[in-house]
């Protein structure tokens, strides 16, 4: 089994080889205000940040504040945001993460794990990357892509997202937390795809246990 030592030092190197060939925006997804990025990324799940970004287009200026959702049907919500998938439950989670903003923080977004967290629909994945976009406050987001090349990379033995959270953590100082979890986001888009990585088009292969096979 790969000592933690060594195991740092790869990811240092992932890290410095790929941060360049990226985007440095800490999220695709296009917001003006926190409550906006909060919505966005809540519908993000299992959906493109493209198609998000093209509802959330008009979503928001139907909807600008918790309350106009609070005051929508949901049946109507459903519709608005159907083409992201998982529009009943997601409808669901927006109802709840709002009426939690109301009545908890009066319609504020807040700034801490601990408060966010208390919202429905709001995770931990979901709460680092408002914190970390919005207020700079770091943290790991583990999405499927970064749970995926984690994995991948032998950088965790969980499959739980949490977990994988505090592994990754430990790999890495905290100012590079959100930085690497955005990397691994757009290089698993790009190249380390689910169904067929790009080991040809890889610029850390040789940093893989795939290479190894």
């Amino acid at each position: 089994m790969e000592s933690n030592k060594r195991r740092t030092a790869r990811v240092k190197d992932i890290f410095e080889i790929l941060d360049p060939l990226y985007t440095q925006e800490k999220t695709a997804l296009k917001y003006r205000t926190p409550f906006q990025l909060l919505i966005s990324t809540i519908l993000s799940a299992q959906c493109t940040d493209k198609q998000v970004n093209g509802v959330t287009r008009v979503l928001f200026r139907k909807y600008r504040s918790p309350d106009d959702f609070l005051a929508a049907p949901i049946s109507e919500l459903e519709m608005d945001i159907r083409s992201t998938g998982f529009f009943r439950n997601k409808a669901k989670s927006i109802k709840g993460c709002c009426q939690g903003l109301v009545e908890r923080y009066g319609g504020e977004v807040p700034a801490t794990m601990a408060e966010l967290i208390k919202l429905p629909g709001v995770g931990r994945k979901t709460a680092n990357c408002v914190l970390g976009a919005v207020f700079d406050v770091p943290g790991v987001v583990v999405d499927t892509h970064v749970k995926r090349l984690a994995m991948r990379l032998g950088l965790t033995e969980n499959k739980n997202p949490d977990r994988i959270e505090m592994d990754l953590g430990m790999l890495l100082p905290e100012d590079r937390w959100r930085r690497f979890s955005d990397i691994l986001i757009y290089h698993g888009r790009a190249v380390c795809k689910a169904r067929k990585p790009d080991h040809a088009g890889c610029a850390v292969f040789g940093l893989c246990p795939s290479n190894a096979i």
